[in-house]
């Protein structure tokens, strides 16, 4: 049975019993809105479909982010990036909002006002994405099954056109060159890395000599971005630039100069200025190295995906851009 009090001249208290349920409370400005909720509560508990709505109600999207970057984020390849994005959040007037207040409305016009600032639709998508994948688990494992996911009731922003993106020119001697006089030698090293192999900065990075065989010319990379291990061949450039590279006593490293893709970036950034070269990221070396595997003529698409590490053809297509005048060469 509901009980309806005044607490002070704007506030009215209902204080919901029932055998068998958890004693709701709430308090509400209005008294008639008190009356409607304590109605509503009842009839779901005689009904036996009541699913309390206190740990939502009372549970800030701050709050909830905090805990979704202590159980959900470490898991993720990408934790670091996630965890800025999730500071972010925390900065924003929404984050101070209850979850069982947050709409779709809210959402969409976040979305609307990130896009008016400029920010890429890939951008404002990643953005979401963390609010979308934290109340799924707020209602499957955080006991808020009444939870309703407002991003999923809005409209996303479009997924960005694949790049494709690769060296022009003299683009490759002129990176190469800036990179081999650059205050950071391991620079060269890793870019001819990169357009050897595919792999992606964060898989160089965390690459060990420890998986790298010589005598095969392979290098065995367990932690990847996908979660599975692969094996990349190594061509003679790249084991040529292998070979130069310094050995730190403390760190089994390869690339043991930088602790992560921003300690890199802002070298990377400095080389590109210093070559003239505009609108290049170093993820389109992947690109790059992708497309010359295929122009090569001998690996067949299930052979470079291995390379790789691509888990279907269609992403695999996504990164491969092959020079139009080439094929039209192949034509005769």
């Amino acid at each position: 049975m509901a009980t309806i009090r005044k607490r002070g001249p704007y506030q009215w208290e209902v204080r919901i019993r029932k055998k068998g349920q958890p004693v709701q409370c709430k308090t509400f400005e209005v008294k008639k809105d008190a009356e409607d909720w304590a109605r509503e509560i009842e009839s779901e508990m005689s009904r036996g479909v009541f699913v309390s709505r206190r740990e939502a109600e009372n549970t800030t999207l701050a709050e909830a982010l905090d805990r979704y970057s202590r159980e959900i984020t470490p898991q993720k390849k990408g934790f670091q990036q996630e965890q800025s994005r999730i500071e972010a959040w925390k900065r924003h007037p929404l984050s101070q909002r209850y979850l069982a207040t947050l709409r779709g409305v809210d959402f969409a016009r976040y979305r609307d006002d990130r896009l008016e600032a400029g920010k890429s639709q890939s951008t404002v998508r990643l953005e979401l994405a963390i609010i979308s994948h934290l109340f799924t688990v707020a209602r499957k494992e955080w006991g808020m099954e009444v939870l309703s996911n407002p991003v999923q009731a809005i409209r996303l922003p479009a997924t960005s056109k694949a790049r494709d993106r690769r060296l022009q020119g003299d683009e490759e001697e002129r990176l190469l060159a800036v990179c081999g006089s650059s205050r950071s030698v391991a620079l060269k090293d890793i870019v001819i890395l990169a357009i050897e192999t595919a792999m992606r900065l964060g898989e160089l990075l965390s690459l060990r000599w420890s998986e790298i065989d010589p005598q095969k010319r392979v290098a065995r990379l367990l932690d990847t971005k996908n979660g599975e291990s692969r094996c990349v061949p190594l061509s003679t450039r790249a084991v040529e630039a292998l070979r130069h590279r310094p050995r730190s006593i403390s760190d089994d490293r390869v690339f043991f100069e930088w602790n992560g893709a921003w300690s890199f970036e802002s070298a990377w950034r400095r080389a590109l200025k210093r070559a003239n070269i505009e609108d290049l990221r170093f993820h389109d070396l992947r690109h790059e190295a992708t497309s010359r595997f295929f122009e090569m003529g001998i690996f067949n698409p299930m052979e470079v995906s291995a390379i790789t590490g691509h888990k279907d053809l269609k992403m695999l297509k996504r990164y491969t851009h092959l020079r139009a005048e080439d094929l039209a060469a192949k034509l005769g």
